[in-house]
């Protein structure tokens, strides 16, 4: 039973990173739940994508302890997928992209076009399945890489900043695919700079302050009633409402 048993709660220990004699997560905390999509928001250079790095096991901390409810390394890896801002593409088509993370994650051969497909079919790009992936626009790159995800099915999906260099329509169909991800029942932790997309996608956000947890709060009194004086200035200087 205990291979089956879910990979969260995430728990995060007193975790530092420092790298180029300059301390980039400093003493971060907190317990991260099944269920709520989990913004990471703060402004550029906040350590954001080091800390999702650090939580996807892609970065070593300098000291504290990343912990997936007790589960093996091999187990939590198995458990999570996570999308970068610009996504690396095989010299493939499309659909071999997606074959080819399946094969690494070990799904049976005679599998791997089908389910392919069906992620290919989930995030609109059926039509271009053939299509070689370097080619794609940036924003049907980044939506294959969430079918790379999608055919997976992690628990747990990280996304560091995946609209950052779309223009809007792009960005729309990004976080629809998102908002498919969390009624799926994958958690959902996502990183970003932008307010508005916090207050769409997002059910609680961790606020980030040059590498420290400044706040963590449900989006809607994050951003009404802010509880960290850093908190309160980068949504007065980030929103064009404010």
């Amino acid at each position: 039973m205990a291979a089956s048993a879910s990979i969260l709660p995430l728990a995060l220990r007193e975790l530092k990173f420092a790298a180029g004699g300059r301390d980039i997560i400093q003493g971060v905390s907190a317990t991260i739940e099944a269920g709520p999509a989990t913004i990471i928001l703060g402004a550029n250079g906040a350590g954001k994508s080091v800390l999702m790095r650090l939580m996807h096991g892609l970065l070593a901390p300098s000291s504290g302890e990343v912990s997936w409810n007790g589960q093996g390394p091999a187990r939590a890896r198995r458990g999570q997928a996570m999308v970068f801002q610009r996504p690396v593409m095989l010299r493939r088509s499309a659909l071999a992209n997606v074959v080819y993370a399946l094969e690494l994650a070990g799904v049976p051969a005679a599998q791997r076009e089908q389910q392919a497909m069906d992620a290919l079919g989930e995030v609109g790009l059926s039509a271009v399945a053939g299509r070689p992936a370097r080619v794609l626009s940036g924003g049907e790159q980044q939506r294959l890489a969430l079918a790379r995800a999608w055919a997976l099915h992690p628990e747990v999906l990280f996304l560091d900043e995946p609209t950052a260099n779309l223009d809007p329509s792009a960005t729309r169909e990004i976080e629809a695919v998102i908002r498919a991800f969390d009624a799926s029942g994958t958690k959902i932790i996502m990183s970003t700079h932008n307010l508005g997309q916090a207050r769409r996608l997002g059910d609680e956000v961790l606020y980030l302050h040059q590498g420290r947890l400044a706040e963590r709060a449900p989006v809607d009194s994050f951003f009404s009633k802010p509880a960290s004086a850093e908190a309160a200035a980068f949504i007065k200087g980030e929103s064009p409402w404010a």
